[in-house]
């Protein structure tokens, strides 16, 4: 019977009427390969949380798949059906941060004054660097690159997509300003900028509550040197 059916869209309602059954299908039916494609990326950010907690709190070899299955509350064979193994969970946290960075400088880059935007957005990353859940889990990424050549070349990419998008910021705000913007001032102070907040994270596994505030003040001082001079 519904070979024999022709399918139209009913105007100003977007259902799909059948002219031989007068039968009629709502919008149910046609979102569901776009319910689908939301599904599987709630699935696939729940494996990358779990196994963000489990990597941090293991290590990457330390955390089995099923230790990672565990915590996103689903079976191994399941997060395979989202993840090939461990390095390609990691290549998708990689990629997660690297996004959100983009996003954040894109917008930056538009405004009035991105220097000042940059500056004013320093709290918030020290903050982050400062979190060691968050510190183990990028100490344990780079670990892993030191000895995975397709985690090092996963990370050497997205390491080159964060500086252009940093660079990017750092010379508009710097034109705006009338400042030295050259290729290689811009290149030297964004790695410059990037190894203060890496080594943050390093430091932040050691670090006293009494220590925070005359190192936020001094990260945030340097920062502003290396913005504006």
């Amino acid at each position: 019977m519904l070979s024999r059916c022709s399918a139209r869209e009913a105007a100003g309602r977007g259902a799909i009427v059948c002219s031989h059954c007068n039968g009629r299908w709502g919008r149910a039916t046609m979102s569901r390969p776009a319910d689908q494609v939301g599904r599987t990326r709630q699935r696939q950010r729940q494996v990358i949380e779990a196994a963000a907690s489990c990597f941090a709190a293991s290590g990457f070899h330390g955390a089995s798949m099923a230790e990672i299955a565990h915590a996103a509350g689903m079976s191994v064979g399941h997060i395979y059906h989202y993840f090939d193994g461990k390095d390609k969970v990691i290549a998708a946290l990689v990629a997660e941060n690297v996004s959100r960075l983009a996003a954040l400088m894109s917008s930056l880059e538009s405004s009035s004054d991105p220097l000042h935007e940059l500056l004013s957005a320093a709290p918030q990353w020290i903050t982050e660097c400062l979190d060691v859940q968050s510190a183990r889990l990028q100490l344990e990424i780079a670990a892993e690159a030191s000895r995975n050549p397709v985690i090092a070349a996963v990370v050497r990419d997205a390491d080159h997509l964060a500086a252009m998008s940093f660079g990017k910021v750092l010379r508009a705000g710097r034109i705006k300003l009338g400042l030295l913007e050259n290729e290689g001032l811009i290149r030297g102070r964004t790695l410059a900028i990037f190894a203060l907040f890496e080594g943050l994270r390093v430091r932040s596994l050691h670090l006293t509550a009494a220590d925070l505030p005359a190192v936020e003040q001094s990260i945030q001082l340097a920062l502003k040197q290396l913005l504006y001079n």
